[in-house]
């Protein structure tokens, strides 16, 4: 295999572990405020992400990395042209970042609640814009000989990638209703198994329509490929196991889905990193656009030796925060009526 074919799929697994497992904290951030009646039940909802998200949101830095070393005129063409989703993207990331760290730092109403719409504003906006920007990858943009973007901002919106971006926020927010009812009790449980039934059906519907399209834009034969049909079965197979109760199942078929989703797209895209919209010759594959040989065989061998690493540190990490999350954790004892304080005698 070549290398640069090699580093194509190593690219495409990185952002399916992106969206896999930041997948579920993009779902709680979005839901937080509304699985919770009050402060403790939000407090229980993040806490359930808290240990995990700045670690699940590496796989992003690591993917526009990874593009950027073994692609890099790939990664020029892509962030030239989105660049002004990647400013709102920058600035979805900051606004939830700065929540987590903030919305605990007083005790105000308003400031709690200005830090949550914060929150769940960054959290639709991670979602929504990185949907957009994949699907321009095969839907196609304008791009010349030289490989530049030579279209305008209202180009970046096209229906089939404004419509996956609506896919992937649904899907988000099935995976972080999941896991919410995976990782919490009692009624926090019961209100996040509500949402999930509720979302799940709408999820399904988006998620089959969206597969159909990316296979009519992606390929010219009939039959689905075996990630979108494994995409279509796996959000089938979720609203299933909710319709039972099975938190688990549940869990891990719209994990299954976001996973095969995101690899929908990047072996629909295969030879080709980005379409051009202007002229097929110019389209951005593997080979015209990838890093010298030498290049690509050096961040091999890092690979080989650091990635495995990094994933054992992870699951090591999954593994100690593993244990449910209670909303009587979070709530204040009540500490009893104040006794008044008795009257001194005069001396």
């Amino acid at each position: 295999m070549a290398f640069a074919t090699f580093w194509f799929i190593v690219i495409a697994v990185l952002w399916t572990g992106f969206f896999v497992l930041e997948g579920f904290d993009l779902g709680v951030g979005m839901l937080h405020a509304v699985v919770a009646r009050d402060e403790a039940g939000r407090r229980a909802a993040i806490n359930t992400i808290g240990p995990l998200w700045d670690g699940n949101e590496v796989w992003l830095i690591v993917a526009a990395a990874g593009m950027f070393a073994a692609f890099p005129a790939w990664y020029a063409t892509m962030f030239s042209g989105f660049y002004p989703l990647m400013v709102l993207l920058l600035a979805g990331l900051i606004m939830r970042g700065v929540s987590f760290e903030f919305r605990g730092k007083m005790d105000g109403v308003r400031w709690r609640a200005a830090w949550d719409l914060a929150l769940t504003v960054g959290s639709l906006l991670v979602p929504l814009l990185i949907g957009i920007a994949l699907a321009g990858l095969l839907h196609g943009l304008p791009i010349g000989s030289d490989q530049e973007f030579t279209g305008s901002f209202g180009d970046l919106f096209s229906g089939y990638g404004v419509f996956s971006g609506i896919t992937l926020v649904l899907l988000c927010l099935l995976h972080g209703a999941t896991f919410l009812a995976l990782k919490t009790t009692d009624e926090l449980r019961a209100a996040s198994r509500r949402i999930a039934r509720g979302v799940g059906p709408v999820t399904a519907l988006a998620v089959i329509a969206w597969v159909a399209w990316t296979h009519a834009i992606g390929s010219e034969g009939v039959f689905l490929n075996l990630p979108e049909l494994i995409t279509a079965l796996a959000v089938i197979a979720s609203v299933a196991s909710l319709a039972t109760g099975r938190d688990g199942w549940s869990f891990a078929a719209t994990t299954l889905a976001m996973a095969s989703a995101v690899a929908s797209v990047f072996v629909e895209l295969y030879p080709r990193v980005m379409v051009s919209s202007t002229n097929k010759a110019y389209d951005l594959t593997v080979h015209n656009a990838a890093s010298g040989t030498y290049a690509l065989k050096v961040m091999t061998v890092i690979a080989a030796v650091f990635v495995p690493v990094v994933i054992l540190y992870q699951g090591w990490t999954y593994h100690v925060f593993r244990a449910r999350v209670s909303v009587d954790q979070f709530r204040v004892p009540n500490a009893g009526p104040v006794e008044p304080p008795e009257p001194q005698s005069a001396s």
